[in-house]
């Protein structure tokens, strides 16, 4: 009798060098000519790590932009209690910005990311007309130190975790290296992103990656295009070149402007740390069996097709629990979060007061 088949895991098991294949160092050099023109600063020094992982939001002595300390100013009261606290610790990375004022020189602006993750939630931090565009240091490093999601790259307990250790390797944890990423700044038009699935090599489906609605995803002739144009540029550029994953991954597209080619802004685990967008991994798998079972699978699209999609935002700013007054942020430097909530209370009541006395 014949073997019954065997029904695909929702995920293959991902080890730490597995991960490591996903790290930015590791895929750009195969694939720098089908993306964004990038620099990579390797390795990062132990005290630039220890920058990144202290509190507060503060940008390093001798940088340009924004200043390093706060300008607001507090009562002498307030004063005699700082006193009693430990003045914070100074930073200064003269050679680091002196690397990124070469890149900014060579492409003009630059937006950066560690390993993995870009700090894309504090994208608000510049100014909107240019979400993420760094002409300085400064701007660098005030996205970087007000970012949650770039907090992933720091700690490693959080980035491995997960990950299971080969049969050979259970007690050897590969080496990592905290890097910076300096990809050439121009404005990327959101509508045009997408986000594509392959398991066991196979292109299961690609997902419209902002959750808002374009007019030109309505036609069912542009969705055709899109996908023969994806799915043409993966078996040519990516299908087949990448034996690190196993077959496993996601990579992130963005489409030109008349949506018949593109290029790869960033590769991601197949793993729930990736989001799945418009699909569920359920719903993936689902389609892995019916790729497996078919001579002629055909990627699924999925996109928002009218402004009543269930997925559409209705108005809302992208990561906008990432966003709180300047004013509070100058203040939560170097305080934990019962003083900030204090300080921050006295501030308040001062504005109340003022402005009643000026009414």
């Amino acid at each position: 009798m014949p073997s019954a088949v065997t029904r695909p895991k929702l995920f293959s098991s991902l080890t730490p060098d597995g991960l490591l294949a996903f790290q930015f160092s590791s895929w750009y050099p195969r694939f720098s000519s089908h993306s964004i023109k990038s620099t990579i600063i390797r390795p990062l020094s132990k005290e630039f790590h220890e920058y990144l992982d202290s509190d507060g939001v503060f940008v390093p002595e001798g940088s340009e932009g924004l200043p390093a300390e706060s300008t607001l100013s507090d009562d002498s009261d307030e004063g005699e209690d700082d006193e009693d606290e430990e003045p914070r610790r100074k930073f200064s990375f003269p050679e680091l910005d002196a690397r990124i004022m070469e890149a900014v020189s060579s492409y003009g602006a630059v937006f950066p990311k560690l390993n993995f993750s870009s700090p894309r939630d504090a994208a608000w931090m510049l100014p909107a007309s240019s979400p993420l565009k760094c002409v300085s240091p400064a701007d660098v490093y005030l996205l970087l130190k007000s970012s949650d999601f770039v907090l992933h790259d720091i700690d490693t307990t959080q980035l491995f975790s997960g990950c299971e250790p080969s049969v050979d390797d259970e007690a050897r944890m590969p080496e990592y290296n905290l890097e910076l990423v300096l990809r050439k700044w121009y404005p990327i038009d959101r509508s045009r992103e997408l986000r594509c699935f392959v398991r066991r090599e196979i292109l299961l489906g690609i997902s419209q990656r902002d959750p808002n609605h374009y007019e030109f995803w309505s036609e069912q002739a542009t969705q055709s295009q899109v996908l023969d144009a994806v799915t043409k540029f993966w078996e040519e550029n990516i299908k087949g070149r990448w034996e690190q994953t196993g077959g496993d991954y996601t990579f992130d597209f963005l489409l030109t402007r008349d949506l018949s080619r593109g290029h790869i802004l960033d590769f991601n685990p197949y793993e729930p740390r990736t989001d799945p967008l418009l699909f569920t991994y359920d719903e993936l798998l689902e389609l892995l069996a019916e790729a497996i079972a078919s001579l002629d699978y055909v990627p699924e699209l999925r996109v928002i097709d009218s402004r009543a999609h269930p997925a559409a935002t209705r108005n809302a700013p992208t990561h906008q629990h990432n966003m709180i007054p300047f004013e509070a942020l100058a203040l939560s430097s170097g305080r934990n979060l019962e003083e900030f909530t204090g300080v921050w209370q006295e501030q308040l009541r001062r504005s109340t007061v003022d402005s009643d006395d000026e009414s």
